[in-house]
């Protein structure tokens, strides 16, 4: 061919056999991470006439960690970290602590630096949320109390990795290592603390600039985009933020794409368009992870399970053995029963993504093996298959003590409380959190339609476009909604609730699915009524500026307006009394 198509080749390569190799894990109940991995080590090593360009491969695989990083906070819920915290924070602090100290003990034993050893342990010490959320799921466990706690101690190991993946470079050259492109080796105890300082005042920059500005413009940004009712160019719009704000970060602040991805998807998962954002990237997020995991499986040497068969044991043994007894003597020592005991030594006797990025930045920075990535790769591959056997295994050790009175009432029975103040706390964040949602919902597409006949002959997709120039308000009773003689600035549709309108001597009573106030729009003229709600309201709100730009771009909505204000006027010529089905039956011009 005339011209280079190793971007091509390496993209069909990847793709054809993770999708392959994906489905034969799926087939087997496994992960389709585990047929990503596999499918790596051939790239690597057993395709002829084709040679993998591991630069490049590294290059997409960097995307893959933003998007996946921007997915992590994209889900971030932070309302359940802080109903578990109790158990979840100090408990995962702990076992992360002691089994990085036993990985690098361990490491140090092979003969191994410091540096390697405390990478390897960290890698070893968490688990993956993604694989923990699929087994949960299930099992049906999601929803449970112990399944919760899982959930939320795996959160705090992935903001505890992105602390990591921040201080590792201010801190590779004291543990061995060399930072890529420093002109110096690394100076004593005041160098460290001045890197570590400098190191954190960035990173806090970063912080405050993201949480202050980001909730403002991100979202801003998002519904201008969307209003446009194109979804490639939203797509586009999402990747744009994604990507741009975590090389932005990298290069103004010299924090790492991962963590810049991160606080990217933590702001945007505070902003209504969140599920749309995550609908659209999806995809895009999980072709890059496929490249991600594909690159890691491509440094992966299987001959470590031959040439290494005792390290590879020993990274077993932490991973499936060593952190998982930690952890239940933790949640044992606390008080808990031994059902949330074995469900969280169940979820961490594996490793799964964060491990991957974090042994790759040991990499880049000197401090971590090549083939400590692949005990990684290896142990990964092991742990994740005999993963549901830990849940199972976990689930007869649960029916064997409740099947002993002595050793229910002492393990489970007689650890209640704790675990009972925990199911409370939870049931109290679960109505604080479908209250906050409800008051802040916004009709979906179908929702309109039903309640708002008139944007009936609009498509799904339409009606979705028409949602985001709504604006959610509401009204308590008594509170005066529109004032006679103001200016025209919004049209109201009422969702839920009852409102009066006083024209003159007239008392008209609204209830949803009407709407008021439209006809100032349309004539220009000051509001002719004062709407008052009658009970506690929700509308949605359509500014002057928006309500033109519907009626603009959706003509037939236009004309069902204009036959309803045709009708309007008839009705306010005629007597005070109203028409003959009432006064409460007219619908007035506002």
């Amino acid at each position: 061919m005339p011209h280079d198509v190793s971007l091509i080749a390496l993209f069909a390569v990847a793709f054809v056999l993770a999708s392959v190799f994906g489905y034969i894990a799926t087939r087997l109940r496994l992960p389709p991470l585990v047929g990503y991995l596999v499918a790596g080590a051939l790239m690597a090593k057993s395709i002829p006439g084709f040679e993998a360009d591991t630069a490049m491969a590294s290059q997409l695989a960097e995307i893959g960690v933003i998007l996946l990083m921007f997915g992590v906070g994209l889900h971030f819920s932070l309302g359940a970290l802080l109903a578990v915290r109790r158990i979840a924070i100090p408990g995962a602090v702990a076992q992360i602590g002691i089994a990085t100290l036993l990985g690098a003990a361990m490491v140090m034993l092979w003969g191994w630096s410091l540096g390697a050893g405390l990478v390897l342990g960290l890698c070893l010490s968490v688990a993956s949320t993604v694989v923990l959320v699929k087994a949960l799921e299930e099992r049906g466990a999601v929803a449970t109390t112990n399944g919760r706690i899982a959930v939320g101690w795996l959160i705090v190991e992935d903001l505890a990795m992105v602390i990591v993946l921040v201080l590792l470079p201010a801190l590779a050259e004291v543990l061995g290592g060399q930072v890529p492109g420093a002109a110096h080796g690394g100076g004593g105890d005041r160098g460290l603390v001045a890197e570590l300082a400098i190191t954190l005042v960035k990173v806090a920059a970063f912080a405050v600039l993201a949480l202050l500005l980001g909730p403002r413009v991100m979202p801003w940004i998002l519904r201008q985009v969307a209003r446009t009712g194109s979804r490639e160019l939203f797509t586009l719009a999402v990747l744009t933020l994604s990507v741009g704000i975590a090389f932005g970060a990298a290069a103004l602040f010299d924090v790492s794409f991962a963590l810049g991805a991160f606080f990217a998807g933590m702001v945007l998962n505070e902003s209504d368009l969140s599920h749309k954002a995550a609908a659209q990237s999806l995809p895009l997020q999980d072709a890059f992870a496929v490249l991600f995991f594909v690159s890691v499986g491509m440094l992966f040497d299987p001959s470590i399970v031959v040439r290494e068969p005792l390290l590879l044991l020993g990274v077993l043994w932490l991973i499936l053995i060593g952190k998982s007894l930690v952890a239940a003597a933790l949640v044992l020592a606390v008080g808990y029963p031994v059902s949330t005991a074995v469900t969280i030594a169940a979820a961490l006797a594996q490793v799964g993504e964060f491990s991957f990025i974090l042994a790759g930045l040991g990499i880049a920075y000197g401090l971590l093996p090549r083939e400590g990535l692949s005990l990684i790769v290896a142990g990964s591959l092991v742990s994740i298959m005999l993963n549901p056997f830990a849940f199972w295994a976990a689930g007869w050790m649960i029916e064997r003590v409740r099947a002993r009175a002595t050793l229910h009432e002492r393990l489970e029975a007689g650890r209640r409380a704790p675990l009972a103040a925990l199911e409370a706390e939870l049931e109290a964040e679960r109505q604080r959190a479908e209250a906050k949602a409800a008051k802040h919902r916004t009709l979906s597409p179908a929702e309109l339609a039903e309640r708002f006949p008139m944007f009936a002959t609009l498509s799904a997709e339409q009606r979705e476009v028409v949602m985001l120039y709504f604006r959610p308000r509401h009204a308590r009773p008594g509170e005066r909604i529109i004032h006679k003689g103001d200016a025209a600035d919004a049209a109201y549709f009422l969702s839920s609730g009852e409102v009066e309108v006083e024209l003159g001597r007239r008392r008209i009573k609204l209830r949803p699915g009407d709407v008021f106030g439209e006809m100032a729009l349309i004539s220009g003229q000051p509001r002719s009524a004062n709407v008052t709600a009658l009970d506690y309201c929700d509308l949605l709100a359509l500014t002057t500026s928006d309500f033109r730009e519907i009626m603009r771009r959706f003509p037939e909505v236009r004309g069902t307006l204009a036959t309803l204000a045709a009708q309007r006027s008839a009705m306010n010529r005629e007597e005070v009394d109203g028409p003959p089905g009432g006064p409460q039956d007219a619908a007035p011009s506002t």
